[in-house]
C-alpha cells in the first residue's frame, strides 16, 4: 500500500463574504433531550464503555462502530399536574463491535444496554428507565486475533472520509449554542418545570437576531395553564437577558410558538422528552461535532457519534478540523474574520 510520507497542506483565500458580514444567517441547535441528540448521546456512551472495557482487558481500543442507534417514539398522555406514559419509547442499538478475542467472549450487548441506561439516567431525571423506555441491542459480532492485521497501535484507517471545521463562531452561532446550554443548565435548576427537549433556532437579519425556542414542559410540575404562561414569560425574559451577554445586536425571543391557549394546545410532556409521544431520532441527523447545525457554513454530513475514536477518520477529522480552525483564529489575534479547514 502506498503511504503518504509528506504533509499535504494547501492554503487559499476564502473568496466570499464572511458569514458575519451577510445580511441573513440561520443557525440551529438540538438540545440534549431532542430524539436525535438522545441517539447521538447513547451511541457515544456505548462506544466509550466498549473502549474502556477493551483498554482494561486488552490494552487497546479494538474495532467497533456503534453509530447506528434508532429512537422510536412511544405514546403518552400528558396533563397539568401529571400524566402517564402509555407506551414506552423503543431504542435500538446496532452497529458492530469486537465480541471475541483469541476465543474469549466479550459481553458486548450487556455493556451496550448498561451504557445506554446509565446515559439516560444521568441526563434525564424525570425519565423512568425501567418503564418509560425499552432498550434493545442488535450490535453485530466480530472476532479478532490480536496477532492479526487489526492493531490500533499502528494508527491506520481503512476508510475514506473527510472533516470540516470553521472558526470563529458568529454572534448568532454563539447565542444559539449558549441558549440551549443555559436552559438545560442553570435555568433548569431554578425552573424544574422545563424539560430536556430544547430546540433553538437563530435567525439573524442584519443586526436583529430572532431566537425561536421550543421547550418541553414536565407536566407534573405545572398545575394549570396560568402557571404555564407565567413560566413562558419568565423564559422569554431570562433567555433574552442571557443572550445579550454575547452580542451588541438586538435580540428577540419567542418560546413555544405553537401554543394555542383557546384550543388548549401546550407543549406538555410527562418526562420532559418529546420522544415519549411519537418523535423519533437517529444518529447523525442532529448537531455536527461543534454542537450546531449551520446551513450558511460548509458542513460534513458524517455521523460522528459512536464511531471508533482511534481509527475512524470521519470522526477524527471532523473534531481535528474544528480544533485547527480555532487555533488559527487564536494565532491571528483578532485579525481573522473566518477560517475554513477541510481534512481528507
Amino acid at each position: 500500500m502506498e503511504t503518504l510520507k509528506t504533509r499535504n497542506i494547501q492554503v487559499e483565500a476564502i473568496k466570499q463574504s464572511p458569514t458575519i458580514s451577510r445580511e441573513v444567517e440561520i443557525v440551529e441547535r438540538k438540545g440534549v433531550g431532542h430524539p436525535d441528540s438522545v441517539a447521538d448521546g447513547i451511541a457515544e456512551a456505548v462506544s466509550r464503555s466498549l473502549s474502556k472495557y477493551y483498554i482494561k482487558n486488552y490494552g487497546r481500543i479494538l474495532h467497533h462502530n456503534t453509530d447506528q442507534v434508532e429512537v422510536v417514539g412511544g405514546q403518552s398522555d400528558p396533563k397539568f399536574g401529571g400524566g402517564v406514559v402509555l407506551e414506552p419509547t423503543y431504542i435500538l442499538i446496532s452497529g458492530r463491535a469486537t465480541s471475541s478475542v483469541n476465543g474469549d467472549r466479550i459481553p458486548v450487548k450487556s455493556i451496550a444496554i448498561k451504557a445506554a441506561k446509565d446515559y439516560l439516567r444521568e441526563h434525564f431525571k424525570d425519565l423512568e428507565i425501567d418503564s418509560d423506555v425499552m432498550i434493545d441491542s442488535r450490535i453485530g459480532n466480530g472476532s479478532i486475533d490480536l496477532r492479526g492485521l487489526y492493531d490500533t497501535r499502528k494508527f491506520k484507517a481503512n476508510d475514506t472520509s473527510f472533516g470540516v471545521g470553521f472558526a470563529p463562531f458568529t454572534d448568532t452561532e454563539t447565542i444559539v449554542k449558549a441558549t440551549e446550554k443555559y436552559i438545560n443548565g442553570d435555568l433548569k435548576k431554578s425552573l424544574p418545570q422545563i424539560g430536556y427537549d430544547i430546540k433553538v433556532m437563530g435567525f439573524r437579519k442584519n443586526r436583529t437576531i430572532n431566537l425561536t425556542v421550543a421547550a418541553a414542559y414536565v407536566d407534573k410540575y405545572v398545575k394549570d395553564p396560568d402557571e404555564y404562561y407565567s413560566i413562558k414569560e419568565e423564559l422569554v425574559n431570562k433567555i433574552t437577558d442571557n443572550a445579550l451577554k454575547y452580542t451588541n445586536n438586538d435580540v428577540q425571543v419567542f418560546v413555544n410558538t405553537g401554543d394555542i391557549k383557546d384550543d388548549k394546545v401546550y407543549y406538555l410532556t410527562v418526562t420532559g422528552l418529546s420522544m415519549e409521544n411519537g418523535d423519533d431520532g437517529s444518529v447523525g441527523r442532529g448537531n455536527r461535532v461543534n454542537g450546531l447545525i449551520t446551513p450558511y457554513r460548509p458542513m460534513s454530513m458524517e455521523a460522528a457519534a459512536g464511531k471508533n475514536p482511534v481509527t475512524h477518520v470521519g470522526k477524527l477529522y471532523n473534531v481535528l478540523s474544528n480544533l485547527r480552525a480555532s487555533d488559527i483564529v487564536k494565532a491571528g489575534r483578532g485579525e481573522i474574520k473566518g477560517v475554513l479547514v477541510r481534512m481528507g
